[in-house]
């Protein structure tokens, strides 16, 4: 934890030594390595992927509709608690200790010991060790990420994973049972990846190759199929496989699809490491998993532009989705586009200073107000060798025009905080 030591004077908020922070109703003890911050607290209670209607709880829906129609034996999991350990987020899943995920820059630490949970994978060994279904799991979660800020990245979004099991003795009956529906007539799917390379995409030790193949063409089988079921609508559709790496599976491929157009990279999946299995208690099993977000698939599926649209509770967002049954391809008409008013705020970085530091500032003190902040200059005093850098954020409200002293104060503010915060010194 000595990185998380080191950046503490950076990242941490108000609370005091010996306090404690409230979550979901539970305490939670602070230290030195907590940097939570109130705009993220406050999202932990909405769990958008559990509210009908909602985008989110749609394409959540969808896929657990297909996949419990391949095989209905799958559990759904959807209620987990966000607080999770450090062994839970990154040990678990076999994330080296040096890894740029467990820096304060990027994860949200309760305390030392505790995170708000990256990745909805930081439940897959406790899923698989409840042993609820012999069949296989869908994970929903909110997850939480210290980010820039733009159109399409937000502190908090919704992962889903799926994982599939298989006794390792009776695999190839398993893999038959579970039902599929033919793709459609001149569907276009490449894969030069195979199913397995033992110099880029290595099947692991504990697996025979016939086994890890076997597992690996039943995951591109599911997932293909479950991409033309969300996307089938458009003619232009096209899937390709490419070759992937992720710590918890092997081997590893990733899935982009040609959608209206655009490539989109849509999702992560592999053969699940051995060893996750068998600290799970399953030694007996050999699966799959993938993991994707909820949000990328949403907007590109509906036509959404901003992020920060599914946080709202305009009723002119969200009754736009309240037939989605009866009308499944809907696309969100903007109901207004108000003007955006610019600030920029400059500055003399400390040591160890981190963009997301700022970013933070700007969430908690300027909320969804704030559509994005862009790096506009940067350079460094060759004299004193201390580096400026000078933020361009772009304020625009999504229901209403802000006012130029509205904007004004929230900018004070801003300024205050990031010098208060993040060790600044302001420049004008």
């Amino acid at each position: 934890m000595k990185m998380v030591r080191a950046f503490a004077r950076l990242y941490s908020t108000a609370f005091k030594p010996g306090a404690s922070v409230s979550i979901l109703a539970q305490s939670h003890p602070t230290d030195s390595a907590t940097n939570l911050s109130a705009s993220v607290l406050t999202r932990i209670p909405r769990r958008l992927h559990l509210v009908q209607n909602h985008p989110i709880n749609i394409i959540k829906s969808r896929i657990e509709a297909y996949l419990r129609a391949t095989n209905p034996g799958y559990a759904i999991v959807d209620s987990l608690n966000p607080v999770v350990s450090v062994k839970q987020n990154f040990d678990q899943l076999l994330i080296p200790k040096d890894h740029p995920s467990r820096a304060p820059t990027d994860t949200y630490y309760v305390n030392k010991d505790t995170v708000l949970r990256c990745h909805s994978s930081a439940h897959q060994l406790e899923v698989m060790a409840s042993k609820a279904s012999n069949v296989g799991y869908l994970l929903t979660a909110d997850v939480y990420r210290r980010d820039e800020i733009d159109l399409s990245h937000y502190p908090v979004f919704h992962q889903m994973e799926g994982i599939r099991l298989f006794d390792r003795k009776e695999l190839l009956k398993e893999t038959v049972t579970d039902v599929f529906q033919p793709l459609p007539k001149g569907a276009k799917v490449t894969d030069p990846t195979g199913l397995s390379n033992p110099e880029t995409n290595p099947i692991q030790p504990a697996h025979t190759q016939p086994d890890s193949e076997i597992v690996g063409a039943h995951l591109k089988r599911v997932l293909e199929g479950m991409v033309y079921d969300l996307f089938g609508s458009d003619q232009s559709l096209e899937i390709r496989w490419i070759e992937a790496y992720f710590p918890f599976t092997s081997p590893s491929w990733e899935m982009e699809v040609m959608y209206q157009g655009k490539w989109l990279e849509l999702l992560g999946c592999g053969v699940v490491q051995q060893e996750l299995l068998d600290a799970s208690g399953n030694s007996d099993k050999i699966g799959w998993a993938f993991g994707l977000g909820l949000e990328r698939i949403a907007m590109v599926m509906f036509g959404i532009p901003d992020i920060r649209l599914f946080w709202s509770e305009d009723p002119r967002f969200l009754s736009q989705f309240e037939n989605h049954a009866a009308q499944p391809n809907i696309t969100f008409q903007p109901y207004s586009k108000y003007p955006a008013c610019y600030k920029d705020v400059s500055f003399w970085c400390p040591e160890g200073f981190h963009d997301n530091d700022m970013f933070e500032v700007v969430r908690d003190m300027a909320g969804d107000l704030a559509e994005d902040v862009a790096l506009i200059d940067t350079f460094t005093n060759k004299k004193t060798g201390k580096t400026s850098k000078c933020f361009r954020i772009n304020y625009r409200s999504m229901d209403r025009t802000l006012a130029n002293d509205e904007v004004d104060a929230v900018q004070e503010r801003v300024r205050e905080e990031i010098a208060r915060r993040c060790g600044v010194d302001l420049r004008g």
